[in-house]
């Protein structure tokens, strides 16, 4: 009695067409949600990607899955960043300080509105983007202090917050004309990071945790501590 040859599944591909597709929409969205915000229509996303809506569609279902998306692919390219950044050998604070102005480039602080409604912040693909992200810039900010070039009291935290602060879009139809002064802000935080350190911060170091827990109705704490000397 013979048995059966197995019949060989066929592991279907994206079409070189497709994935250029997809990456033309990603990109266009992530051009459009730092202009304008993460509500913009995905009619115009799908104009300004040069594809027709149903294709936006069948790429993403819905809003969330784009926005997810994009969030992912500027968490990863900013990765790629730290890595270039750690596979450098020499000044290790010059290093970082390479990383942290690719990241502004990457408009990371534009990607903060999109976490918020019923965005889900724990999805699988964010965490893996996000861990992966946090490990490059700790392993970046543990050579640098290692080296004696980077104060003591600071964390990933501290230096994501300020790049997402620094490059986030300020309100109104002017808020692009302040990308020139960008990266002037970013290393006179740079500077303030350096070591020894030239005074006392406020509370603790910022920890990835910390940012993620909830807030509370406590108020701030003051300056009294020496941060304003």
């Amino acid at each position: 009695m013979q048995t059966a040859t197995p019949v060989q599944r066929r592991v279907t591909r994206p079409r070189a067409d497709a994935l250029r597709n997809r990456e033309r929409i990603v990109t266009a969205a992530r051009e459009m949600f730092v202009e304008f915000g993460p509500y913009v229509p995905l009619d115009e996303v799908a104009r300004r990607a040069g594809v027709g809506n149903a294709t936006v569609y069948r790429n993403f279902p819905d809003r969330e899955a784009l926005a997810r998306e994009v969030v992912c692919s500027v968490m990863d390219r900013t990765a790629e960043a730290a890595e270039a950044a750690l596979a450098e050998s020499g000044d290790a604070f010059a290093a970082l300080a390479r990383f942290v102005h690719a990241s502004v480039d990457e408009r990371i602080g534009a990607m903060c509105p999109m976490f918020q409604g019923s965005f889900d912040q724990n999805h699988p693909d964010l965490d893996a983007s996000r861990q992966r992200l946090e490990h490059l810039v700790e392993s970046l900010m543990d050579r640098a202090r290692r080296a004696g070039q980077l104060r003591a009291d600071v964390a990933v935290g501290d230096v994501m917050v300020a790049a997402a602060q620094l490059s986030r879009p300020l309100g109104g139809a002017m808020c692009l004309s302040i990308d020139r002064f960008v990266h002037r802000h970013i290393q006179l935080f740079l500077d303030g990071l350096r070591a020894p350190a030239r005074s006392v911060l406020p509370g603790t170091a910022v920890t990835m945790e910390a940012l993620r827990a909830p807030c509370t109705d406590q108020p701030m704490s003051s300056m009294d501590d020496g941060g304003h000397q």
